[in-house]
C-alpha cells in the first residue's frame, strides 16, 4: 500500500492531478480544497499523503484502483472520519471537501447543519447525519492552526545562502537596471494560499456556487495581475466582468 508520494506536479485538472515519478505519471484524485492549494505549483515537486481504494461498477465485475491525495496527514485522517457517516462514500466525501478541514470541522462542532448542507453533494438530511455522527469526534481538527491548512508553500529566498547580502543586492540592482527599458512580461502570481482560500470563500459568500466561484478564482490566478489583498482580488475580478 502506498501511503505517501513525492514527485513532479505535471498537470492540475478539475478533480485530479498528475504526478511524475521517474518514468511513470500517476493519477491522483484530489478535493477542491487541495486543488486550490496546489494549483499554482505545476512544474514543482509536491508530496501527497495517499489513500488508496478500489472503485467498482454497479455489478461489481470490474474494479479500478484509485489514489486520493492530501496535503497533510490531518486531512487524510479527517477524510477517513468523514467517510464513516452513513451513506457518505469516497466519491461523495471527496466532492464535499470544498473547504479546509478546519472550516468543515468547526461547522460540525457548532452543529451548523445549515452551513454543512451548502457543501457540494450534501443535502439537509445528510448534513444532520454528519452532525449527529461526528460532533464529538472533530475537536482536534477544528483546533488546527490556519497556516497548516493553506500555507501556499514556502517561496525560495531572494538571496542564495552562498552569496553575501551585498553581492546579492548589487546583482539584483544591476539586473533591474539592464531590464529597465525592456518590455516586461506579466509577473507570475505568487500568492499566499490563505488569501486564495479567503477569495474563494468570499465569492461563495456572494451567492456563487462552487463551480462559479472556482471559475472566477482560476481566471484571477491566470490573468497575470498581482494582488496582495482581498480588495485587490475583487477589483481585478469585477474589472474583468466589465470588460
Amino acid at each position: 500500500m502506498i501511503t505517501k508520494m513525492t514527485g513532479l506536479l505535471t498537470r492540475v485538472l478539475d478533480d485530479e492531478v498528475r504526478v511524475q515519478i521517474g518514468p511513470f505519471e500517476y493519477q491522483v484524485m484530489v478535493s477542491e480544497a487541495v486543488r486550490r492549494h496546489i494549483q499554482l505549483r505545476t512544474g514543482q515537486e509536491v508530496t501527497f499523503h495517499i489513500l488508496e481504494y478500489l472503485e467498482g461498477n454497479s455489478v461489481g465485475s470490474r474494479f479500478v484502483p484509485r489514489r486520493i491525495g492530501f496535503n497533510t496527514e490531518a486531512e487524510l485522517d479527517f477524510f477517513e472520519l468523514f467517510c464513516t457517516v452513513e451513506k457518505i462514500g469516497v466519491k461523495k466525501a471527496l466532492k464535499a471537501m470544498a473547504f479546509p478541514i478546519k472550516t468543515i470541522a468547526d461547522a460540525i462542532s457548532r452543529q451548523d447543519a445549515k452551513w454543512l448542507s451548502s457543501l457540494p453533494g450534501i443535502g439537509p438530511t445528510t448534513a444532520e447525519q454528519i452532525v449527529t455522527t461526528l460532533k464529538r469526534k472533530v475537536t482536534k481538527f477544528a483546533m488546527l492552526s490556519a497556516p497548516s491548512e493553506a500555507s501556499g508553500g514556502r517561496q525560495p529566498p531572494d538571496e542564495s545562502p552562498n552569496e553575501t547580502p551585498t553581492k546579492s543586492k548589487k546583482a539584483k540592482a544591476s539586473a533591474d537596471n539592464q531590464g529597465a527599458d525592456a518590455p516586461r512580461s506579466p509577473e507570475p502570481s505568487v500568492v499566499d494560499g490563505q488569501l486564495i482560500e479567503d477569495v474563494y470563500q468570499a465569492l461563495m459568500g456572494l451567492g456563487l456556487n462552487p463551480i462559479e466561484a472556482r471559475t472566477k478564482l482560476d481566471g484571477l490566478l491566470t490573468c497575470g495581475k498581482p494582488f496582495r489583498t482581498l480588495q485587490d482580488a475583487f477589483a481585478i475580478i469585477f474589472a474583468k466582468q466589465k470588460d
